[in-house]
């Protein structure tokens, strides 16, 4: 018999011996929204309010760090942290995750009160740049400091004043009286703030500002009761873009463009299907009609900005796929946009189709002006924009008969009538033929091209365009009865 047969060691595993007398690392304290909440056991870190800015001047605006840390707060998805110079460098984006919970809140009753979310990280002083005067013109550099400092948002807003109200947007947002948990409130403001640093030739200022949002699909920015998202749907759809050239990433734009439509999509589902299932009375049925028309409308708008993102892309062969995919539901003003971005992709007899049989409006009669235009038909391009503004359309809006006029003007100036041209156009700054006065960048950009193409001394020329604009600014002052924003750059005067 054969001796038994040795076993084969097996190798030692690795065991976990625990460990004595060395107690537990203690958490280190984040910056930033997306955080794990502390126990409730434990204190939780406390903010100091920012410094007082209410006295400071926008180009006094402090770039430093900010010493106060922003506290943890819930959070569904792993953390996302802003750090004090986000200015400069890219913040990591962590996509939320339906269902995921963190361990700390997954044991957290479902009938404990809502806690109240810390939106301290957006009113820090460093996110929010210093506005230069570099690119304004010396006569509204006079002009824009002669402003009070102590009007109102509101009345910035209303008189067209967008570089001052995003100044002031910013001082409201940093000034120590701001609640944290208001998140109405500093949503409104960073959206008056990013809007009008768009208006005022600051885009690139609001694309690195747009940054301490970070990731508006997290979990967070959530009601936790109702699951409403807090953000309004305005600066969710102005931070989709800004984002994407903020972080120089143009499919980022259109990836969140979908992220939007798809939230959009279902919304509008389930508006349907609750109007299918409860029967409702007449207030309440007349609600729900509107809310689906809301959803609708935003849906469309969503495919025009996609569209328009892949042209800016210069993805010219994917907008052409993309806009024939889109069919309007809620009216003509869908096929208008889409018009529009035809022309600009060259399609010309596509801008045509979307507008032929869709009624006699005056819309569809711009486009077709435009068609001619874009086809060099000058002559009879001219012939539209004169039905046109002497149709009755032109007297319910003095602005659109103003546009009407400038590209007649422009139409003129194609075909060699330069006196005609340069006349028209400084009729519409004078505010003649029953107009008031127009100062629209478009306008002041045409007529400085034709003071280049009519004379060698062109400069003081548009100097002086500059000071007669800035003068019917302070005629004016802040009372409003403004036609347009008063903000102009060297751009718009070809200086």
């Amino acid at each position: 018999m054969d001796p038994p047969s040795e076993e084969p060691a097996t190798p030692k595993k690795h065991t976990r011996n625990a460990s004595s007398g060395r107690g537990a690392l203690p958490r280190r304290p984040t910056r930033g929204p997306l955080e794990v909440a502390d126990s409730p056991a434990r204190p939780s870190i406390k903010s100091t309010p920012p410094p007082n800015l209410r006295q400071q001047q926008s180009s006094q605006l402090s770039t430093t760090a900010s010493q106060h840390a922003t506290p943890r707060v819930p959070s569904p998805g792993p953390g996302s942290n802003l750090t004090a110079s986000f200015v400069t460098a890219r913040t990591s984006l962590s996509p939320s995750r339906p269902g995921s919970r963190s361990k700390d809140t997954s044991n957290m009753s479902t009938t404990s009160p809502a806690i109240q979310k810390d939106f301290s990280f957006l009113v820090r002083p460093e996110i929010y740049h210093p506005l230069t005067l570099l690119d304004v013109p010396p006569p509204f550099r006079a002009a824009s400091s002669e402003i009070d400092p102590s009007t109102s948002l509101a009345s910035l807003l209303s008189s067209g004043h967008f570089r001052n109200a995003a100044i002031k947007a910013a001082q409201l947002l940093t000034a120590p009286g701001l609640d944290v948990k208001d998140h109405a409130a500093i949503f409104s403001l960073v959206y008056t703030r990013l809007s009008c640093l768009t208006l005022c030739n600051q885009t690139p200022l609001a694309a690195q500002e747009v940054k301490a949002l970070e990731d508006l699909n997290s979990g967070y920015y959530r009601d936790d009761l109702t699951g409403a998202h807090m953000v309004p749907w305005e600066l969710r759809v102005l931070a989709v873009r800004l984002q994407g050239m903020g972080f120089n990433d143009a499919r980022r734009g259109v990836m969140g463009y979908y992220d939007l439509a798809r939230e959009a999509r279902s919304m509008l589902n389930k508006l349907k299907r609750k109007r299918r299932k409860e029967e409702i009375g007449d207030d309440a049925a007349r609600a729900e009609l509107e809310g689906i028309k809301v959803w609708e409308a935003r849906l469309e708008e969503l495919g025009v900005r996609v569209a328009s993102a892949l042209v800016e892309m210069e993805d010219l062969e994917g907008a052409a796929r993309f806009l024939g995919t889109l069919k309007p539901e809620t009216g003509t003003r869908l096929e208008i946009q889409k018009a529009l971005l035809w022309l600009c992709i060259g399609d010309v007899e596509a801008a045509r189709k979307c507008v032929l049989g869709k009624g006699d409006g005056h819309e569809q009669k711009v486009i077709l002006a435009l068609a001619h235009m874009a086809d060099s038909d000058f002559a009879a391009a001219v012939e539209t924009w004169r039905a046109l503004i002497a149709s009755d359309a032109a007297e319910d809006d003095g602005g659109e008969k103003a546009m009407w006029m400038q590209n007649l003007g422009v139409c003129y100036l194609y075909l060699g009538r330069m006196d005609e041209a340069r006349t028209l156009l400084e009729s519409l700054i004078s505010g003649a033929q029953d107009l008031h006065a127009f100062h629209f960048h478009a306008l002041t950009f045409n007529l400085c091209t034709i003071y280049e193409l009519c004379t060698e001394r062109s400069r003081g020329l548009k100097i002086a365009l500059a000071e007669r604009v800035a003068g019917m600014q302070q005629q004016q002052g802040d009372g409003g009865g403004s036609n347009g924003g008063w903000e102009k750059v060297n751009g718009d005067f070809k200086l």
